[in-house]
């Protein structure tokens, strides 16, 4: 493994470590919330919001966004680039999940 290599390993499972505390943070329920719709929000529309759903959905969001830079550092270290394959689900359902919570999300702040 030549020393490249290993600085893109550990910068990608780096990645993946902060992307798991701030998972772990929003499944806990601390901290600002990074979600667009609590960050484009006003002041008042905040005070008012339901944080408990976009807490959870940024939570998995990060969780399946770690897993992708899991995947990338795999491939870099093992020099298999057939692992990255193993991405394009990963990153299709974070993007399926955050499109159906966010409708669902959007349909019960509705009622």
């Amino acid at each position: 493994m030549t020393t490249a290599e290993l600085v893109i390993a550990i910068v990608m499972f780096v990645i993946a470590g902060i992307l798991i505390l701030l998972s772990i943070r929003s499944f806990l329920e601390r901290g600002f919330v990074l979600n667009n719709a609590y960050i484009y929000a006003s002041k008042k529309e905040r005070d008012s919001m339901n944080k408990k759903p976009y807490y959870r959905q940024t939570a998995i969001v990060f969780c399946l966004l770690s897993l992708v830079f899991i995947i990338i550092g795999l491939s870099v270290i093992l020099r298999n680039s057939k692992i990255e394959l193993l991405q394009i689900p990963v990153i299709a359902g974070a993007i399926i999940y955050a499109v159906v919570s966010t409708i669902r999300i959007n349909k019960q702040t509705k009622k």
